[in-house]
């Protein structure tokens, strides 16, 4: 809700901005101001402040998002990333033409000013000020600060303004850039190197899922945008860079809900000489050590639950979790008729359209048992079938050393001890074709110019990828994904 007449209130904002360019005061063409304080150092570099005003004159500045009137004298609150400071001005002080032009100020204009600290009889932190300037002038109309900006659609296409409306939202973006940046200092203080692979790619692959396609004019060619980077990254240790992460957008041409977005941020890593039990043990302890930079505790509030992030986290097999959530022992199923069977009986959807045991085996585990996975958990040893990528299980080659993470019944992370034997590799690939060409459009496409690469020589080696935007989901108690994409994309608005 707005708290004037739009239209009438563009009008007045633009008639003022003609009236202030009149006067020599055009507001956008400032450079730059110098600030000493946010609004945050503010109020800790002063916090013993008395009625006394401070000798030392600060400079702060930020938007105008609150201004009061007491005959002679006024009260303006001024917002920056860190939150809000009060500000004093009064006639006496600033004189006429300055004190009636801060009175003509908009929710919204931005300036900067100088003053000096006092604390106010009702106890508050303020800036007295000396002089001010005007440094860029709002010409929309702001929503007003009893109803703020509730409206979902028009705070995800007008993010911008979610954010100076809602300093929680602001607030979620600012830890989600913490959080990342923990992430990567605690990889680059353990040695692993930051690379770039590829968006654009001419084969994608790294994991099962439908691309997008685009093309590039002057190679005549299609590409694809990156479904994972995660081939390039295993190409990056066959060149003997040994450890290795990337922090980057991928897309899937998929649905989007709650949890999931076409266009997503992850962190892949690869460590050489490592199996997917030394990535457990790294998965655990970089968001356990995130969880408590982030957020101050590894019991973390997220809607109704409280999720505990206590190391260390449990693991289990696929199997034994299915068997755990279902009753279901999917070993002492013989044939795959019989797992459709017992799969239909415990109301897996489309059971019949799983042509392997071990696509069965992942279906039942996808809808029965991934919900009821609260608290961090590893589920480990995945069926051959769905990964093409990962090396076989010590003793069961009808499995592969896979794990992932699931929380608050979502994955979180996918992990493998990495396939290197290039033969072998290459067999997994024209499997997926032929899934493929019978109709599948997520499986993987051969890469023959990855299993060259095999053929120099990949060191045993494990790999990771985490979801980043869920992780903030979690950290900011986010209920959907977009809550914490700056940018989310929306259907165009009717005309």
């Amino acid at each position: 809700m707005m708290a004037e007449d739009d239209g009438d209130m563009r009008v007045l904002r633009r008639k003022k901005l003609q009236e202030l360019k009149a006067k020599g005061l055009n507001p956008y063409e400032k450079y730059k101001f110098v600030r000493t304080h946010n609004t945050t150092q503010i109020k800790k570099d002063f916090a013993s402040a008395t009625s006394e005003r401070s000798k030392e004159e600060v400079a702060v500045a930020g938007r105008i998002m609150g201004l009061r009137i007491h005959g002679k004298a006024g009260f303006a609150d001024v917002q920056d990333r860190e939150g809000r400071v009060q500000v004093y001005f009064k006639l006496d002080e600033v004189g006429q033409e300055r004190f009636d032009l801060f009175k003509s100020l908009d929710k919204g204009d931005h300036v900067g000013i100088r003053g000096q600290v006092f604390r106010t009889k009702m106890g508050e932190v303020t800036v007295a000020i000396n002089d001010f300037e005007i440094l860029s002038k709002a010409l929309e109309p702001f929503p007003d600060q009893f109803h703020g900006l509730q409206d979902v659609e028009t705070r995800y296409r007008k993010r911008y303004l979610d954010m100076i409306m809602n300093q929680d939202i602001r607030e979620k973006f600012i830890k989600r850039s913490k959080m990342v940046a923990f992430m990567r200092d605690w990889l680059n203080e353990r040695g692993f190197l930051e690379i770039e692979t590829p968006i654009l790619q001419p084969l994608y692959g790294g994991a099962l899922a439908r691309p997008f396609k685009t093309h590039h004019n002057a190679l005549d060619m299609d590409l694809y945008l990156r479904i994972a980077p995660e081939l390039y990254h295993k190409r990056c240790i066959v060149g003997d860079l040994e450890k290795v992460y990337e922090i980057g957008h991928n897309f899937r041409n998929e649905d989007i809900d709650a949890q999931h977005y076409p266009e997503y941020t992850s962190l892949e890593l690869y460590e050489a000489y490592a199996d997917y039990n030394d990535i457990m043990d790294l998965t655990e302890h970089v968001i356990c050590d995130a969880a408590m930079h982030i957020v101050g505790t590894d019991k973390i509030p997220y809607g109704q639950k409280v999720l505990d992030f206590s190391r260390p986290w449990p693991r289990i097999t696929m199997h034994d979790a299915i068997q755990k959530y279902t009753g279901l022992d999917i070993a002492a199923l013989r044939t795959v008729e019989e797992a459709r069977s017992a799969a239909t009986k415990l109301g897996v959807r489309e059971a019949d359209s799983c042509p392997t045991m071990g696509e069965l085996m992942a279906e039942v585990f996808d809808q029965k048992t991934q919900p009821h996975l609260i608290n961090p958990t590893f589920v480990i040893d995945h069926p051959i079938e769905v990964s093409p990528l990962s090396k076989k299980k010590r003793g069961n080659p009808c499995l592969v050393e896979r794990f992932e993470l699931f929380i608050n019944g979502w994955e979180f992370a996918n992990a493998f001890s990495e396939l290197n034997d290039p033969e072998e590799q290459e067999q997994r690939f024209r499997e997926q074709e032929r899934h493929k060409e019978e109709g599948d459009e997520e499986a993987h496409p051969i890469d023959m110019d990855y299993v060259h690469a095999l053929e120099y020589g990949l060191p045993p080696t494990g790999g990771l990828g985490i979801g980043i935007d869920r992780l903030a989901m979690i950290f900011t108690n986010s209920q959907s994904i977009k809550e914490v994409l700056l940018f989310p994309h929306m259907k165009p608005e009717a005309v």
